[in-house]
């Protein structure tokens, strides 16, 4: 078989239904292979964007995405997206051609040393230097995309290579099982909690999986325990529950650092490092209990006293299954926190200035979008917005990126999640800069027919960069800039274009373009000119006074 054969094969194999990617030259035997396969391209405008798309893909469906590219400038492109997915723990497969291996014909044009550019970005990078190599290669960088942690893999094809033949055979996937925790660790994890007087649970983006998130929802319902979540663990519980104490958008002086403070016993389920924790670790004052796949790493930040390793929906279940509540539990401050929380909440969600606030243009898309609706964030000042605000019912309907946090993924999600769930309405909230960083991915939804809401936000800078800036007292400089027509981009595109005069004409926009077939691009003029006086300043002197 023809080694570019056997490489489609493969891929095949393992599920793949997309490639997401721009070919070239040194990807021609591969992309025939592909033509007469089961797999689809998935055609995209640009690297970084088919890379953001096959991470979204693992993100949301535990599966790795596949893109590709071709040698040099081509995979050079896949490094931002290769980060993202590594640092979000997002199973993604990247293949990039070569020229050939054994005998040179350009000399060293375009020739980047990927394997090695990839490796402190990726858990698996490795060149195909023989036909015969291809199925344990390809089987590995699966098995180690998926394996916990999740995270970015890299295979080279170089051209000569994909030319060979071989009589080598498929590998099948083996049958795995994750590891369940070490009993001792669940018995001092139940003594800790049970001892505690005011046990609190974080729930961090490990936790946002069917079956941790149903076992979570019963420890909570059983315990009465209240929670809150990390940016990436919203909506693993119902973030309408009662016993919901917010998320922790803000680093720290917030309502839900109030109730951090108070807690003798946090149990931290599923959260990692590598997102930016709020700050809970205080020598001597209260008992971490670090519930994960994987084992913690430990820093100045993070040094849990009990870590209970292994499938975290058993450990859950564990633990549910030997705790009763605790008549010595108080929880008396928790709730005088909760309410605190939902009074503020509430304040300016129905305030109707133009251009609109943060809060009501949150309120706006969280009434319009249904219940297992997706909302896709970009990364900017609205994005503390939503975590605050934006209440989720269901895992996985608020995709965000806190881990490498970048801009321009916003758009690429939205595509990926609606590839993945097309019976779901799915809007993607970008501010203007991070949007032009991805813009001509438009055209790629608008050919393959993806139902997509596009919310711009304009407000003329670099708007998270120039709040910060303010914050510390620096004057404003270097965060304004210009925009393009955005409906009339839109329009050049093929999708339909609004341009909302009012918050009312905001929603009906909105309710139209959910109702609607097609791509639809909303450009919203937002008013953040009180990001410091709600954020740094009312918050914190409110939930202070507590």
């Amino acid at each position: 078989m023809k080694a570019s054969d056997l490489f489609v094969r493969a891929l095949e194999a393992e599920g793949v239904k997309y490639v997401f990617g721009i070919p070239g030259e040194e990807n021609l035997d591969f992309l025939e292979s592909l033509r007469t396969s089961s797999i689809k391209l998935i055609l995209t405008r640009h690297e970084q964007g088919a890379g953001f798309m096959a991470a979204t893909w693992g993100r949301l469906t535990g599966e790795a995405g596949v893109c590709l590219a071709t040698l040099g400038p081509g995979a050079t492109n896949f490094v931002t997206a290769a980060a993202y997915a590594q640092l979000g723990a997002m199973p993604m497969l990247m293949i990039t051609g070569q020229k050939p291996v054994k005998a040179s014909k350009q000399g060293h044009f375009q020739i980047v040393d990927i394997v090695d550019m990839m490796k402190p970005l990726t858990k698996y990078t490795r060149q195909i230097v023989s036909a015969d190599n291809i199925p344990a290669r390809i089987r590995e960088a699966f098995r180690r995309a998926h394996e916990e942690r999740p995270g970015a893999v890299h295979i080279e094809l170089p051209e000569d290579i994909a030319d060979e033949h071989t009589e080598a055979q498929l590998l099948k996937a083996s049958h795995v099982r994750r590891p369940v925790a070490d009993e001792k660790s669940i018995v001092y994890a139940v003594e800790a909690i049970t001892n505690a007087k005011r046990p609190l649970l974080m729930i961090g983006a490990g936790a946002n999986r069917k079956t941790t998130s149903k076992m979570l929802t019963e420890f909570v319902d059983k315990l009465g325990i209240p929670f809150f979540t990390t940016q990436m663990g919203k909506g693993v519980i119902d973030e309408h529950h009662p016993l919901w104490l917010g998320n922790a958008a803000l680093s720290d002086g917030d309502f839900v650092h109030r109730a951090i403070e108070k807690a003798d016993c946090i149990i931290n389920c599923g959260h990692d490092v590598i997102e930016k924790p709020p700050f809970f670790m205080r020598k001597g004052l209260r008992t971490v209990i670090h519930l994960n796949f994987f084992s913690a790493e430990v820093d100045s930040v993070y040094f849990p006293q009990i870590e209970v390793v292994g499938d975290m929906a058993n450990s859950i279940w564990r633990l549910k299954q030997r705790l009763e509540p605790q008549s010595h539990w108080d929880f008396s401050y928790f709730d005088q926190v909760r309410d605190a929380l939902n009074a503020h909440l509430e304040l300016r969600s129905d305030d109707n200035r133009f251009p609109i606030h943060p809060v009501r243009m949150v309120r706006i898309i969280r009434e319009e979008v249904e219940r297992n609706g997706i909302v896709c964030l970009d990364n900017g000042m609205y994005k503390l917005w939503f975590a605050r605000y934006y209440r989720c019912h269901e895992p996985n309907t608020m995709l965000l990126d806190n881990a490498l946090a970048t801009m321009g993924a916003g758009l690429p999600s939205a595509m990926a999640a609606k590839m993945v769930h097309p019976d779901r309405k799915v809007v993607a909230v970008c501010g203007d800069g991070g949007f032009m960083m991805n813009s001509q991915e438009i055209e790629t939804a608008v050919r393959y027919n993806l139902n997509i809401a596009v919310i711009v936000l304009r407000d003329n800078a670099y708007g998270m960069i120039k709040w910060k800036q303010s914050g510390m007292g620096f004057e404003n400089f270097g965060m304004d800039m210009g925009n393009p027509d955005f409906v009339k981009l839109a329009d050049a595109y093929g999708a339909r274009g609004w341009r909302p005069k009012s918050t009312e004409e905001f929603r009906q926009n909105l309710s139209q373009a959910l109702a609607e077939p097609g791509v639809d691009i909303i450009e919203l003029a937002i008013d953040y000119s009180e990001n410091h006086a709600i954020l740094n300043k009312e918050i914190k002197e409110l939930s202070a006074a507590m």
